[in-house]
């Protein structure tokens, strides 16, 4: 007799072959289990298409719609995706509320023989989970906070210092985005950027990655990353948090930035795009300027222009607000190899 599914409320606690989550397409865009995959059992116009039923027409003739298309797509999956699949695969199935999309496709999955487990409650219950983290894990780390004026390399020194075992907490990647004016990834484009409650569940993925015992190392953003924001219990401790500041020579720090944003000199109007967003805070003069900088291409001057009138006013402004416990001042030449190689045998000499 084969086997029926079984189901749990801490899917986190298991290992499965798979996580599948048999939502909508924009449901899932919207935020997942970390890793999960999507298997939907109605896509997004079916879904609206027996929603609108249910609510304007009849409840059973929406269920049997549903029913029709639910079967359908989860005969495509079955000659697709789970056609490879062997006898020891096991599946955890999730849904919006763990009600009858799941139950659909783990029913069908268990008449084969696999052993499968639902989520109860389904994604629900998964996203109590991520409030509860981010209330809890935030407290029981120890973190330090990397400082340094726009173009000292703080994202390229924590990269090289997770290489080097330290703990490291990078919210730019997991926010898809470079953290300022000019920071959104210009190779995904800014809609690339995950939901606020996703970046939430990638946030909780690393957070529990972390050993509580030793330092987790950030970089000194604020409380917003794009059009993401974090969790107040992470950042009120990372204002808490003891900072070490790293400083770099003004050229160095305008060619690591024009290293960095090649694509800015490149497409100028994208650039002057930008730019207008500052038209509230800076005259008609100095935006005139910055745009003949960049007409006549003299990119150098530029890029030292908006760190000097913009970037590094407003660093100063948020040190003094957010994090004012520099208890470390390392100064660098540059950013060669060997250098952050020094600058990283320095910090785990004071960890």
């Amino acid at each position: 007799m084969p086997p029926l599914p079984t189901y749990t409320k801490q899917p986190w606690t298991e290992t499965y072959s798979e996580i599948i989550d048999v939502r909508s397409p924009s449901e899932y865009t919207e935020d997942h289990i970390p890793g999960a995959i999507n298997l939907p059992v109605l896509d997004n116009a079916e879904r609206a298409q027996v929603g609108t039923v249910y609510k304007q027409d009849c409840p059973f003739t929406a269920r049997k719609i549903g029913a029709a298309l639910v079967s359908k797509n989860i005969s495509q999956h079955l000659s697709q995706h789970f056609e490879a699949k062997g006898k020891d695969y096991h599946p955890l199935v999730y849904c919006w509320r763990g009600g009858q999309r799941s139950n659909s496709m783990a029913l069908v999955l268990t008449q084969i023989g696999w052993r499968v487990t639902l989520i109860e409650g389904g994604y629900k219950t998964y996203r109590t989970y991520v409030r509860d983290r981010l209330e809890k894990i935030p407290e029981k780390l120890t973190y330090r906070i990397l400082c340094g004026l726009t173009g000292s390399g703080k994202t390229h020194i924590l990269r090289k210092m997770r290489l080097s075992s330290f703990q490291v907490l990078d919210l730019e990647a997991l926010a898809n985005h470079r953290g300022s004016l000019l920071g959104e990834e210009w190779d995904n484009q800014p809609s690339a950027q995950p939901s606020q409650k996703y970046f939430e569940s990638l946030l909780v993925q690393q957070l529990q990655s972390f050993n509580p015992a030793e330092t987790v190392w950030v970089e000194s953003e604020s409380n917003k990353i794009g059009q993401v924001y974090l969790p107040l219990p992470l950042w009120e401790k990372m204002k808490q948090a003891s900072c070490v500041e790293i400083q770099v020579p003004l050229p160095t720090r305008v060619g690591y930035l024009l290293q960095e944003y090649p694509h800015l000199t490149t497409h100028p109007d994208f650039l002057k795009v930008k730019l207008e967003k500052l038209k509230s805070r800076y005259s008609k003069e100095k935006l005139r300027e910055w745009y003949q900088l960049i007409d006549t291409q003299q990119w150098e001057s530029f890029v030292e222009n908006l760190l000097e009138f913009h970037y590094d006013p407003t660093y100063y402004k948020s040190m003094q607000w957010n994090f004012n416990k520099v208890d470390k001042v390392l100064a660098i030449p540059d950013l060669s190899d060997n250098t952050i190689e020094n600058l990283l045998n320095s910090l785990l000499k004071n960890v």
